[in-house]
């Protein structure tokens, strides 16, 4: 009886031994074929491609500091060393709430203008088991000029000085190397100079960047603005110019035609013609400090 129940156990161990191979391979073959989402990162360097805001955005819980830096047109001559002599600034603080949800606002000497805005992420380019081919954020801003009123004998109203802008940022990482942007956008102004004009102005944005190496990129970016909408007096704003990281900073020197530095400023109050030399050398320097620590997850 021992012999029978030892022979029993033994060739019960036998068996479990022969089914294990195939019970692990169903297992690895399982956890092989699960899919995961790759998230596209570092579509662009910094939240601007230039001027424009890109679908990039601080992180939750990070503070990004700016500080936008344009001298003069350069066809001004020796006299003002190229433009160098004149300035327009604008400082920024942008905060992370979330990963999502970005907020910030800014000073710009230009029109003493100051403008706060929201940015927020509603699709991120991924691949793999959720396959995204763009991301997508959502940009809206007021803007307040504070400027003195040109006829203060008049009765003048504090919403005469804003304006609005909302835009849809639409962008896809093609490689490694090459990114591009479309911004659908439309600014709104309280009050126009002229009845001419129109308070709501309908543009297109389109950006783009080609990395040249691990720290270096080389950016552009054009406004198509719709005809009959503004004078004509202003013209398309039209941007060049390299991103350099170096650790915590991105330097961006550029060459523009456009002065201001906010979305009405820029979309529908540039007045510079690269034909005729009007165009700014600037650059953007961004610092980033982490604010709040992410809390990481027990392990």
């Amino acid at each position: 009886m021992k012999r029978i129940s030892l022979f029993l156990f033994v060739l019960t161990l036998c068996g479990t031994a022969w089914a294990q191979p195939d019970d692990g391979a169903d297992l690895l073959s399982l956890l092989g074929e699960e899919e995961t989402t790759d998230f596209t990162s570092a579509t662009f360097k910094t939240t601007r491609i230039i001027n424009m805001h890109s679908v990039e955005q601080a992180a939750g819980g990070v503070l990004d500091f700016r500080i936008s830096h344009r001298f003069g047109f350069i066809n001004t001559g020796v006299n003002e060393m190229f433009g160098l002599d004149g300035a327009t600034v604008r400082l920024g603080f942008e905060y992370g709430i979330t990963d999502w949800l970005m907020v910030g606002i800014g000073r710009s000497s230009f029109n003493k203008t100051a403008d706060a805005f929201t940015k927020v992420k509603i699709l991120r380019q991924s691949s793999g088991k959720r396959n995204m081919p763009i991301s997508l954020s959502v940009f809206t801003s007021i803007t307040k000029n504070g400027l003195k009123w040109r006829y203060p004998e008049r009765e003048n109203y504090y919403s005469s000085r804003l304006q609005y802008a909302h835009q849809i940022l639409i962008a896809r990482k093609f490689s490694d190397r090459l990114s591009l942007q479309l911004s659908p956008t439309l600014i709104h102004r309280n009050l126009v100079t002229v009845p001419e004009e129109a308070h709501d102005v309908l543009a297109l944005g389109m950006g783009g960047r080609f990395k040249l190496t691990r720290r270096t990129s080389l950016n552009a970016e054009y406004i198509y603005v719709a005809p009959d909408q503004l004078l004509p007096m202003f013209t398309n704003s039209l941007s060049v110019g390299f991103d350099i990281e170096t650790g915590g900073h991105v330097f961006q020197l550029h060459f523009t035609n456009s002065t201001a530095m906010n979305e009405p400023g820029f979309v529908a109050e540039t007045v510079g013609d690269w034909a005729e030399g009007d165009i700014h050398f600037g650059f953007n320097v961004s610092r980033v400090f982490t604010v709040k620590e992410r809390k990481r997850p027990v392990e």
